[in-house]
């Protein structure tokens, strides 16, 4: 399925649909999240919350121009199977709010939920990007340079084959270029030595199908690299890529354990700590996953934003608003620009 789905319209409002059942504390968080989101959209784009619609009545003051409620009963959890909800829960606020988004009554879709279900589902339904082998999902991480990281795979496959990660390569210095206002953004491949012929078959294919690809290859790179900021992208499989996200994310909590254990030993050093606090809180926001909302999953005909499970209202929010600007940047259009001369490519062969 490869039909081309609305993109953003300067003349039309464009309408992002929230998957309001998604989250961990649902759907307060979500509910507060809009709100703030419409604060700073207002005018610019329409807001759908998807769910059980009592329970979003109740936690809304009065209704909003630009916020309105679609009914679905049905709840995905985090043990549900991905492989079950096309078939089965039709009901369910995921399956409804991606369905919006394939019928074309929305131009993006953002949930806090089961991430598998969310990637499987948008999939399915809206299929992938003309050119696209395999959809990917990135995350930013905070640097010692001028700007973020992004890393692409952090989780949505497995296994990749080199033209897998060429294809994140390729998708990745679109967003990047679109979303961070950086003209040539450079890649690096994960790798366990900088060195090119280092690596795996894979990795040394892929390191060849980057060198002669449209974009800014810097060769490889190495896990220490990413927090450094010696390039604006990171690619690896998504097995790599989960295990440097999901340890990054314990990182923020490790600090604050070591720094309220460092403030318990005493009053001196509780006054320290508290002199520190203001500058503390400035250096660790870059490294709180809520300062950029959600990931993108790029590569599927449509745009979808995923977010943490516990994400805050203000997660919320920037999730949101991150898929308002994915929308007007027309990443996707971008994205199947740029891959369609290598499919051209491929055909020929």
């Amino acid at each position: 399925m490869n039909a081309q789905l609305p993109g953003y319209n300067e003349s039309a409002l464009p309408t992002i649909v929230l998957d309001a059942m998604g989250g961990d504390q649902a759907p307060h968080p979500e509910v507060q999240g809009a709100l703030l989101a419409i604060g700073e959209l207002r005018g610019k784009a329409r807001i759908v919350l998807v769910g059980k619609e009592d329970k979003l009545k109740m936690e809304l003051p009065d209704a909003l121009p630009d916020l309105t409620i679609v009914h679905a009963p049905d709840v995905i959890t985090m043990d549900d199977e991905p492989s079950t909800i096309v078939k089965s829960r039709k009901e369910s606020s995921l399956y409804v709010g991606l369905d919006m988004v394939r019928a074309g009554k929305a131009q993006a879709f953002v949930s806090a939920g089961n991430t598998g279900a969310v990637m499987a589902t948008a999939t399915m339904l809206c299929g992938r990007i003309e050119g696209v082998s395999r959809p990917t999902i990135g995350s930013f991480f905070p640097t010692s340079a001028n700007h973020p990281t992004l890393v692409l795979d952090v989780g949505a496959n497995v296994g990749s084959k080199a033209r897998f990660l060429h294809d994140y390569a390729v998708m990745g210095s679109v967003y990047y270029r679109l979303m961070m206002n950086e003209p040539s953004p450079t890649v690096g491949l994960l790798n366990v030595g900088e060195e090119h012929g280092k690596g795996t078959d894979t990795v040394k294919e892929t390191f060849s199908l980057l060198e002669s690809a449209n974009i800014n290859f810097a060769g490889n790179v190495e896990g220490r690299d990413i927090l450094n900021g010696k390039v604006h992208i990171v690619v690896c499989d998504g097995f790599e890529g989960n295990i440097i996200l999901k340890f990054a994310e314990s990182v923020l909590g490790f600090l604050r354990h070591r720094f309220m254990n460092y403030a318990n030993k005493g009053l001196v050093n509780k006054l320290r700590m508290a002199a520190l606090k203001p500058v503390l809180k400035s250096v660790l926001k870059d490294m709180d996953y809520q300062t950029y909302g959600g990931v993108p999953l790029l590569g599927v005909n449509g745009v979808v934003v995923i977010g943490h499970g516990s994400s805050s209202p203000v997660a919320i929010k920037n999730m949101i608003i991150r898929a308002f600007e994915v929308v007007r940047n027309d990443v996707n259009g971008n994205i199947r620009q740029a891959l369609m001369p290598q499919q051209q490519e491929s055909h020929a062969q």
